[in-house]
């Protein structure tokens, strides 16, 4: 008795959207629609890139690295939330809690990385193409996207464990949908070296590769501009389009909720901005990737043809 009254109370309790029952059912269906397509719109491109031939190059393998750190991504925090409709005390273990944590860092980190590598692959397109195959082989891009993978693991292993070893002081509750840094880093005693060192990290996994970025593209401007046919300049800008797009949504978010300190938190708000970036932003990548390149567009044709061909 004792012992299950002591496992229960290393359990947190995860509010989500518990203020507003009347919308429990709406709100499930909504985001069980945004799950489903946003898996399948993922799935789509990652079968598609894979199975056409023509789409076996540098970019796409980085682009189907992605969406396959999108669906797990998804698969780590939705299910979790789409629960907290339906049971009315949604609670999560300490080491439920931990590992949410701790796969939803490494996915996002990862996923910085990949956007980082992807806007060095478009600079090596677009300011040496002649030398692009020759410096982005198979090996170069195998390795930048273990790299990208080893370091979301390394930094995510710092940060959960830097939360996960400040004491819990008074309430369980976490003011969320999941187990994010903030709200679970707003239920622990104050610590000032354990907050700078979050801070830090924090730092380093979102302004390092936006520094990168914008480098990349500042190169990347200047070859375009330097494009005498106003086809070239339009073909070459078309290209980072998309990439540009996804980075404003997915940095854009990432850098409000976390390169913040604790006292600024603000988790009612975190929480409708948290909705964007983990249901609404992995929804809209294989939508910007699909409308804005024929390559994608034209694989998918191609696959389409051959069901109705068959029909």
């Amino acid at each position: 008795m004792d012992r299950g009254n002591q496992t229960a109370s290393t359990d947190f309790i995860i509010l989500g959207f518990s203020s507003l029952p009347d919308l429990r059912l709406p709100l499930f269906i909504m985001f069980l629609t945004l799950h489903l397509v946003t898996l399948a719109g993922n799935l789509l491109i990652f079968t598609l890139i894979l199975t056409d031939a023509r789409l076996h190059t540098p970019m796409y393998f980085f682009l189907c690295s992605l969406s396959s750190v999108e669906i797990f991504y998804n698969l780590a925090i939705v299910p979790k939330m789409l629960m907290g409709f339906i049971v009315p005390q949604n609670s999560i273990s300490f080491v439920g809690c931990v590992t949410q944590m701790y796969f939803f860092v490494t996915l996002g980190g990862a996923e910085c990385f990949f956007l980082t590598v992807m806007a060095y692959d478009r600079y090596v397109a677009i300011c040496n193409p002649l030398r692009y195959l020759i410096v982005m082989n198979r090996k170069v891009c195998v390795g930048l996207v273990a790299g990208s993978c080893i370091g979301g693991v390394l930094l995510s292993f710092v940060l959960t464990t830097c939360v996960f070893r400040l004491p819990i002081c008074g309430s369980r509750e976490i003011n969320h949908f999941f187990c994010d840094i903030p709200p679970v880093l707003s239920l622990t005693c104050p610590d000032a070296v354990a907050e700078i060192t979050l801070l830090v990290v924090s730092s380093l996994i979102l302004m390092v590769p936006v520094i990168l970025i914008l480098i990349s593209y500042v190169y990347i401007v200047a070859a375009i501009l330097r494009i005498r046919s106003e086809a070239g300049r339009r073909k070459a800008f078309s290209t980072c389009a998309s990439h540009l797009a996804v980075c404003l949504l997915h940095y854009g978010c990432a850098i409000f909720i976390y390169l913040r300190p604790k006292s600024s938190y603000s988790l009612n708000h975190d929480k409708l901005v948290a909705v964007v970036y983990t249901n609404v932003t992995p929804l809209l990548y294989p939508m910007i990737y699909t409308m804005r390149n024929k390559d994608v567009k034209g694989a998918l044709i191609k696959v389409l043809g051959r069901k109705t061909g068959r029909q």
